[in-house]
Formats: structure tokens, sequence, C-alpha cells
């Protein structure tokens, strides 16, 4: 066993976005003026326009558990077992733990872990490792345990009964971060799909003692026949949770459908779309603002963006594109939010282009980029072109950064947050887009400057000259273009 007890947290992570809390109010727009605020601005102050505080106390002693937990931060202990690797890759992933409990709103108090082959399958660490953590938390005050695994509900019953505090597992930890931070409707929507998921394979009921059953003649019941266990409170529980999420899946449905029509309407007007992905916190929504100035949500937290956002933008050439901004992934990502977030993960799979981002200052950039791929791979987007960002230039080692660069040949290194490579990752973005196929040579009269107008947004023109006929030009179009074109070919 190796007891971490004095394992070091690292609080301090060099800011994804370029930005920190009071760099926001100072990042080139003023905030007395409205019209200056991005829309990523708003968002970030409204984000911490309200927050917990930590020890602080009041003389009110008589109060609800609700009330006391809007009083102080939530007080965690981190849980986890090493089964394969090294000690550093088992450090990194409680690392990762401590953040995610923080930006759920948690203070981390301590931290254990234990070396074995597998988990232990009745309460997840050995028998010797529980009451160690039963007096950690006796010892700190803490409220909960957060262990670093997926826990099947038997573990999690017979780990709270040991330890007698809340115990949360990073599956539900993930779902709670979420929940805070999704926006928008259809984000909320999947959220709930997804905790509801996970939910009814963990209710908790006591057989008979909770069963709705039908009473005999003393209680209005149907008399003779009629008695029996019924149906239980877990069963109730379960036939609701059931519904609730063929009602979700229906709506979600639905809100799919305008997402595929928009996608159809790129499809069809033959636009490229470049997909923006990445590990959490790597810099996506950074690196999205420095190519498109679109304002999105910049924040140095674990799941700041839930909701993606498509920006139109063209390359040097006059070509017209979209860039889309999508959710963070994680080691271990809940197979719930891969499910209740396929339809937006459907904007990678459906993408022209992956820019795969990557924190070069991470101490694991190697299993950050392993761990977004097992993800395409799920959701189908492995086979579609990918280009490596090594973000965090500023902030990285160069030997990582050399390191990294020589294990992806096709990469660029960058910083979003000094702009230091921001124009050789457009130009290989540019290089990367697909290219129309059919060449042409046409002579367009003055009269059909759309024609022109259209060349430049969904063709590539290799000569251009105005003549007393017209315009002449070469280049390339897709078929449908090159099809209108086809009239006035030379």
């Amino acid at each position: 066993m190796t007891n971490a007890s004095d394992f070091s947290l690292e609080n301090e992570l060099e800011d994804t976005a370029g930005w920190d809390d009071t760099d926001a109010l100072d990042a080139g727009y003023d905030d007395e003026d409205p019209e200056e605020q991005t829309l990523g601005a708003i968002e970030l102050a409204e984000r911490h326009a309200l927050r917990r505080v930590a020890n602080l106390r009041t003389e009110l002693e008589d109060i609800t558990e609700v009330e006391y937990r809007q009083l102080r931060l939530e007080k965690v202990v981190l849980v986890g077992v090493w089964t394969s690797g090294t000690t550093q890759d088992a450090e990194n992933s409680l690392a990762e733990l401590a953040l995610l409990a923080e930006t759920a709103g948690s203070e981390v108090l301590e931290a254990i872990y234990q070396r074995r082959q597998a988990p232990d399958p009745a309460t997840y660490v050995g028998r010797g490792k529980v009451e160690a953590i039963r007096e950690i938390v006796q010892a700190t005050g803490a409220d909960t345990v957060i262990c670093d695994g997926e826990l099947a509900p038997s573990q999690l019953r017979n780990l709270e009964d040991k330890v007698k505090v809340k115990v949360v597992d990073r599956t539900a930890l993930i779902l709670d971060i979420f929940a805070q931070h999704a926006k928008s409707k259809e984000g909320q929507a999947q959220v709930e799909l997804a905790q509801l998921s996970y939910m009814k394979q963990r209710l908790r009921g006591w057989g008979g003692n909770l069963s709705r059953q039908v009473g005999g003649r003393a209680a209005n019941g149907v008399g003779i026949g009629g008695r029996g266990p019924g149906e239980t409170k877990i069963e109730t529980d379960r036939r609701r949770i059931n519904d609730k999420i063929a009602k979700l899946r229906r709506e979600l449905k639905e809100m799919k459908g305008t997402r595929d029509i928009k996608r159809a309407t790129r499809r069809r007007n033959q636009i490229p779309a470049v997909a923006i992905a990445g590990y959490t916190n790597a810099g996506k929504s950074s690196l999205l603002n420095r190519l498109t100035d679109a304002g999105v949500l910049v924040e140095d937290a674990l799941f700041a963006t839930l909701d993606p956002t498509t920006r139109r933008t063209t390359t040097a050439d006059g070509r017209v594109y979209t860039m889309s901004d999508t959710v963070g992934f994680v080691r271990h990502l809940p197979h719930q939010l891969v499910e209740a977030f396929r339809s937006t993960l459907e904007e990678v799979a459906d993408a022209d282009l992956i820019v795969h981002v990557v924190d070069g200052s991470h101490p694991d950039p190697e299993g950050q980029l392993s761990a977004v791929r097992e993800v395409f791979a799920e959701i189908g987007a492995s086979q579609v072109p990918e280009l490596v960002v090594i973000n965090k230039a500023d902030a990285a080692d160069p030997v990582v950064v050399q390191r990294l660069q020589r294990a992806e040949p096709h990469s660029v290194v960058v910083s979003a947050k000094t702009g230091e490579g921001i124009a050789e990752a457009i130009r290989a973005i540019e290089t990367d887009l697909p290219r129309p196929g059919v060449a042409f040579h046409v002579l367009l009269p003055y009269g059909r400057g759309d024609l022109v107008n259209a060349i430049h947004q969904q063709g590539e023109i290799d000569s251009l000259e105005h003549t007393g006929e017209g315009t002449e030009i070469k280049g390339r179009a897709n078929e449908d273009l090159a099809g209108e074109l086809a009239a006035y070919a030379i």
C-alpha cells in the first residue's frame, strides 16, 4: 500500500484561456461600456457573480442542511486505487480529480491512494485503507469522500456505511460539474438525461417496508384478493425515471432536428467544417477566440464550455468555412455523457477537419492525446483528418514541446494567450481544408458578379483577369458550382 497523505495538489495551473479573473476586466474591453463587452466576458462575469466562500462562520446554529451547504464550501477527501502505470500516473490522476472537485465547488483537504491489482469488489479500497479513510474524515471534519473511479452501487453503499459520510465517485462528480455549467436548453436536457441514466442504477430501497400495497376494508381497500406487497418505492422511482428519460430523449430528438437542418445547409452549400476538440481546459475556447474573434466564454476551469459555438470565417483567398468549439473530453469520460451528448459530438464526427488541441504545459500531454482519441473512436470520428495544435507554448517546457512534435509530425505550436504561432496555425488549417475538385476556365460577363462572388467563397482561383468581354477566371470549384459555370466555359 502507498499512502499519499502528504500528496501535493497543485492548485496554481497555467491559465488555459490566457485570462484570470482580474485579466477578464482588463483584456481589451471597457466593463463600463456594455457595447464593448464580449458575450464570453458577460457569461464569465455572471458565472463569478455568486460564489460560495470558505471558512465563514455565522452565529446561526439551528440551520437546515441546505442552508449549511450554502454557507461554506464542501470539504472533501480524495481516494484513488492505482492498478497500473507509474506512481506519476497515479499522482496525475489524483491531481486531476482535485481540479474536478475544486471546479465543482469543493475544498480538498486530503488525498490518499492504494496500490492494488484491482479495486476491492466490496469497498473499492481494502479493509485497512477504509479504516484509514474514516480516521482522516474524523480528523479533518470532511463532508464527502470522492473516489477516482466509477463505483458500483454496492461499493458506494458499503463505503458510506464504513466512513459515515457521503461518498461520490468520479462519474457523479463530472455530472455535477456539467449540471452547474450547462446553460442552453439542449445542454441542460443532455446533462439531466445523463444524470438520470446514472441514478437509475443506484436507487436504494428497503424491500417491503416501502411497498405501496392495497389495504383491506378498514383501509378503504378492495378487500379479499387485493392485499399484497404492491409496488415498492424503488420500483415507483425507477418507473418515474424511465418516464422522464423517455421524455428527455423525445425533446433532444426535436432539438437534434434543428442542428441537423443547419448541418445539411452547410453541406448543401459545400461549406467546409472545422471542429476544435481536445482535453478539457486545453484552451479550445481561447483558440477559437484567437482564430475567429468569436468572443466566447473563457475560464480557467474544467468543462467551462458545454454548449458548442460555431463561427463562420474565411481563408486568406476568400473561401468560407465554419469553425466550432466543442465540449472538452477527460480520461474515463462517463459513458452516460457520451450517449447524452452524442448529438453535440456529431459536430466532431461530421467535420472535414479536427483541430485537436493539447495542453503542452500539462504533466501528461500524451495521456491527454490518447484519452481524446479514445472518445473519437467511440463517436466514429477516427477517420476525420486531424491537425494537432500544441497550446500554451509560453508555459510549456521546450523539451516536452519537441517531444510532442516528434510524436505528432502534423502539428503546430501556439500560445492562445500571447498569439504566438496563431498565423502558422491558420495556414495549416487552410491547407488541410478539403479542396474543390473540378477545374474550370470561364469568361463571366460583368453582369454575373454573383458567380464571381460564389467562386471566391466556395472555390479556389488560380488566375483572374478583367478583359473587355468580362472576367476571365481559372481555378477549381465543387461540382454544383462547376455546373453553373459550365455555360461560360472557354
